[in-house]
C-alpha cells in the first residue's frame, strides 16, 4: 500500500480517536500543527500511526532517497568549564589527568591524517576551556583551509561561542562574521539540549542559555550560512518541554530558512550524573522521530546519528521520518561511546552504511554538508563485490 493509501485509511479510520483522524488530515493536505496538536501526538499517538504519517511526509520530501557523508570528528579536549549533569564525556578541569587538551599543530596532525582519504567534512567539537578562544580558533579554521580548501569546515555550538566571544568582549554577530571570515562554513546543531529553562537549569545551568543558542544561530542564517538543530530527550523533560524546543526551532526556521537538519539526541545514562534516569525504549525513539518530522514541516532533513542509537534502530528509524543516517565517522568521536551508546567504536566504510540503507529498500546517497548529491550508490557495484570471469577452456581429445 502507498503512503498516500495508508494516509487515507488513517484519516476514515473510525477507530481512531477524532483528534488523531484530523492530524492525518492536516498531514495529507500538507497543513502545520499546532502546539497542543504535537502534544496529543506524544500523548496518544502509537508507533504505527506516527511512522505512517512521518513516512508520508519524508517520502514526500525525499522518495527513497538517504543521505550520509565521509566525515571525521576532530574533538580538541574533554575538558570544560562546564558541569553539564548529562554529559559523559567532558571532565571538569580539576580532573585534567582523566582527558585531554590537544595543541593547534596536533589537531592539524589529525586533519593531515585524512589527506588521502575522500573525506568531505571536519566536525569540530568538544569542551570549553579558556585557552581556545577567538584567536585560537580563527588560526585553526584558517589553518584548515589553508591545508585543505575542499574540506568542509563544520565546527563549534553556540555553548563554545557564546563563551568565547564573551570573553572577547564581541557581540555576537561581530564573532560570527570573524569565524565565517576564518574559514567556517557550517555549525553543528549541539549544545540545544532543552530549550525550556526549567528543565534547562536543572541539566545544564552554567552554559548559554536556549535563547542566546538561538541568537547565535541566527546571526549565522543572517550570514547566508546553514547550521542544525539537536534536541536531547528522554530524560527529566515532559512531553511539552520537547514541542516547546521545536516550536522555537520551527519560528526561527520561518524567519531565516537557514537551519538544514533536525537531529534528536538519545540521553544515555551510564557514566554521567543522571545515571538513576531510565533510558527510554526503542519505541520511545521512533516516536520521537516520527513526531519530529511531523512538527518540523520547514526542516529539510530529520538525522539518526546511527553511532548512538545502533545501526539496527537507524535502519528502522528510516521508516520513521528520518532520511540522514550521518556519516563514516572512522571511529574519531568519543561523545557517543563514553555516554553508553552501543557502538563502542564508530566507524563504518563507505560499503558498509551503503548496504545497511539498503537492507531495508531505500537508496544510498553520499552527500556534502550542504546535501549536494556527491555520489548515487543506488546501482553502484563495489570492486569487492565483482564477481571474476572464468572463460571455458578448449578441451583436447
Amino acid at each position: 500500500m502507498s503512503t498516500t493509501s495508508t494516509l487515507s485509511v488513517l484519516i476514515h479510520d473510525q477507530d481512531l480517536s477524532e483528534q488523531l483522524r484530523f492530524i492525518a488530515e492536516k498531514v495529507s493536505n500538507q497543513e502545520r500543527i499546532t502546539f497542543d496538536e504535537g502534544v496529543y501526538l506524544y500523548e496518544h499517538g502509537e508507533l504505527g500511526y506516527l511512522g505512517a504519517l512521518a513516512n508520508y511526509i519524508r517520502e514526500q520530501k525525499h522518495g527513497d532517497k538517504t543521505y550520509f557523508n565521509k566525515n571525521f570528528h576532530l574533538e580538541p579536549t574533554n575538558l570544560c568549564v562546564y558541569d553539564c549533569k548529562f554529559c559523559s564525556y567532558s571532565r571538569l578541569i580539576k580532573q585534567k589527568e582523566e582527558g585531554w587538551a590537544l595543541t593547534l599543530q596536533e589537531m592539524l596532525d589529525v586533519v593531515k591524517i585524512y589527506d588521502d582519504e575522500p573525506v568531505t567534512e571536519v566536525h569540530i567539537v568538544g569542551g570549553v576551556l579558556p585557552q581556545y578562544d577567538v584567536a585560537f580558533y580563527s588560526a585553526l579554521f584558517t589553518a584548515i583551509k589553508h591545508h585543505r580548501p575542499n574540506l568542509h569546515v563544520k565546527a563549534l555550538t553556540p555553548v563554545e561561542y557564546h563563551y568565547i566571544f564573551k570573553k572577547a568582549k564581541i557581540d555576537y554577530a561581530t564573532g560570527m562574521k570573524l569565524m565565517k571570515d576564518a574559514g567556517l562554513e557550517s555549525i553543528p546543531g549541539g549544545g540545544a539540549e532543552i530549550f525550556h529553562p526549567e528543565v534547562r537549569e536543572i541539566i545544564a545551568k552554567d552554559k548559554c542559555t536556549g535563547e542566546q543558542w538561538l541568537q547565535i544561530h541566527e546571526e549565522w542564517h543572517k550570514l547566508g550560512m546553514r547550521s542544525n538543530a539537536t534536541m536531547l530527550y528522554g530524560h527529566i523533560e515532559k512531553y511539552a518541554h520537547r514541542i516547546d524546543h521545536m516550536e522555537q526551532l520551527r519560528q526561527l526556521q520561518d524567519r531565516t530558512g537557514g537551519f538544514q537538519t533536525f537531529i534528536p539526541l538519545k540521553f544515555r545514562n551510564q557514566h554521567n550524573q543522571m545515571e538513576n534516569v531510565p533510558e527510554v525504549s526503542v519505541i520511545e525513539d521512533l516516536r520521537n522521530y516520527a513526531i519530529s518530522r511531523i512538527y518540523l514541516d520547514n526542516f529539510d532533513h530529520i538525522k539518526a546519528y546511527w553511532a548512538m542509537i545502533s545501526r539496527q534502530t537507524a535502519q528502522l528509524s528510516l521508516n520513521f521520518g528520518v532520511d540522514d543516517i550521518d556519516g563514516t565517522l572512522d571511529d574519531t568521536t568519543k561523545i557517543y561511546s563514553m555516554a553508553g551508546a552501543e557502538e563502542q567504536h564508530p566507524a563504518m566504510s563507505t560499503k558498509e552504511l551503503v548496504n545497511l540503507i539498503m537492507q531495508v529498500k531505500r537508496k544510498p546517497i553520499e552527500r556534502d554538508t550542504l546535501y549536494n548529491v556527491v555520489t548515487d550508490f543506488t546501482d553502484v557495484v563495489f570492486e569487492e563485490d565483482v564477481k571474476p570471469q572464468f572463460y571455458k577452456l578448449p578441451v583436447i581429445n
